[in-house]
């Protein structure tokens, strides 16, 4: 049993966008010029929407995590492809999801272990509030690249600090090492990488092992003691043959999911945490080690205490990959005059409607509980029409549902047709928004939709984007096949 003044893990969660791209159909692509990639072209990826990119994938994996706003005191975004060099990306997410303006915001960067990094740091140092760490990684790999066939687009987070914790730390250790077996310049958009069998025999093999055995002989901990390793690895089978090694004869190898997202890049470690944490029975030690230009390693004992969330189940299978191409700005087609358009954001006009724009805020009317977006000085109630009575009343999380919807082929969207139409908030509000991962024919009047907060549009000229929320319809587990 845990008791309320414990410090540890709090909960997890991940994200992985609904679409799926099939391997086999990248690889039918380059088949002519890398037939060495069929080796890789087993199962799918995991393929962000054109509207996703790593802050909107962070606000989603955060919103699967239950934990009190009011008491977070630290917010990390940890990835490789921040939209944003300079604004702090972390901020943007913090905004959207209405934390306190006293929270302190970070972006770390620079290596697919940095939110393993700040999870044991977070643990091993406890502060007090309850600290949020994130990653989220959406890459543009080069086509025809190992790495493309590899790499999936998700996110997961965790969140620390005192209650009834899932998981204790129990040992933990870090080791740096500049061993360089990929990188990217800054400013470059494709990564390099270099012989799989370099990586693997001086890299895993000897690094990742030593640093896995020095905290395991300090602490005491057999091999067989460890009931679940987490190990995420873009080599295959690494996994297996660090176990082996170290002598984890029992030891649960956690599922990579290679072959149904991808490696995840800095949410990896995070999203296999999720999983291990969700298969772990009370008391039972997890490992966690994540390498990359050194090691850290984690030892983790599980709770009692269930897990809070459930696991991203629903999903589509996507065989479009010129689609996945144009959602990732590597083709340039030619979308007509209708695309023709200059998306100058005014920052001054974007900061006054900040919480409007952020956070989905409308206005409650404090006369007769009217809510309606966005807010003003009248309220919109006829039989009411009181003057400064609203207060702030956000729809994120509002339950809502369709009342009309429209698919326009005409207008200029990346992802045709543009859809939209009037949503029923339960609350009484009504809004006319955007559809995303949303099919056609799926869309009805009464269907069920949530909020998601993504993309509203680029300014290409001048490098920004600007984000909106969205409906998108709520879904059973399911699988569905492309269309």
């Amino acid at each position: 049993m845990t008791m309320e003044n414990d410090h540890g893990l709090l909960a997890t969660s991940r994200y992985v966008p609904r679409m799926r791209l099939e391997r086999s159909e990248v690889f039918a692509q380059h088949r002519w010029m890398a037939p060495g990639l069929k080796g890789l072209a087993k199962g799918q990826k995991a393929m962000a929407n054109w509207d996703e990119d790593s802050i909107t994938m962070a606000v989603e994996a955060i919103r699967g995590l239950h934990f009190d706003h009011a008491k977070v005191n630290v917010l990390t975004l940890a990835s490789t492809s921040l939209p944003f060099a300079e604004r702090i990306n972390a901020g943007i997410v913090a905004s959207a999801l209405q934390l306190p303006s006293s929270s302190s915001v970070r972006d770390v960067s620079s290596s697919y272990r940095s939110a393993c990094t700040e999870l044991l740091n977070a643990l091993s140092h406890p502060q007090s509030g309850t600290q949020i760490i994130v990653a989220s990684e959406k890459r543009s790999p080069k086509p025809a690249s190992a790495s493309e066939m590899i790499q999936g687009d998700g996110a997961a987070a965790a969140v620390i600090g005192t209650g009834p914790i899932i998981a204790s730390l129990v040992a933990c250790h870090t080791e740096y090492a500049d061993f360089v077996d990929h990188f990217r310049e800054t400013g470059e958009s494709h990564e390099y990488g270099w012989e799989e069998r370099w990586t693997r025999d001086e890299g895993y093999m000897k690094i990742a092992v030593r640093a896995i055995r020095f905290c395991l002989e300090k602490h005491a901990v057999k091999g067989t003691d460890i009931a679940h390793f987490v190990m995420p690895a873009v080599l295959s089978k690494i996994n297996e043959s660090i176990a082996k090694k170290l002598g984890f004869t029992d030891a649960k190898l956690v599922e990579t999911h290679r072959d149904t997202v991808g490696d995840l890049g800095s949410a990896q470690p995070l999203a296999m945490l999720d999983t291990a944490l969700r298969q772990a029975k009370p008391g039972e030690l997890i490992l966690l080690a994540c390498f990359g230009s050194g090691c850290d390693v984690i030892l983790l004992r599980r709770t009692s205490e269930p897990c809070p969330g459930t696991e991203p189940l629903h999903f589509k299978s996507e065989t479009s990959y010129l689609k996945y191409l144009s959602f990732n700005q590597q083709i340039d087609l030619d979308w007509g005059m209708r695309a023709e358009m200059d998306n100058k954001t005014a920052l001054t006009a974007a900061w006054r409607d900040h919480g409007r724009i952020s956070h989905f805020e409308g206005g409650k009317c404090t006369k007769c509980g009217t809510v309606q977006f966005p807010s003003g000085r009248l309220c919109v109630n006829p039989l009411c029409n009181a003057q400064d009575s609203q207060q702030p009343f956000s729809l994120a999380d509002e339950p809502a549902h369709v009342l009309s919807h429209t698919s326009d082929f005409l207008a200029y969207t990346p992802h045709p047709p543009f859809q939209f139409g009037h949503i029923d908030f339960e609350s009484g509000a009504r809004v006319l928004m955007e559809f995303t991962d949303t099919d056609q024919e799926e869309l009805h009047s009464s269907l069920s939709v949530r909020m998601v907060y993504r993309i509203k549009e680029f300014d290409a000229k001048r490098g920004f984007r600007r984000y909106f929320w969205k409906a998108t319809p709520m879904r059973s587990t399911s699988i569905e096949q492309g269309k």
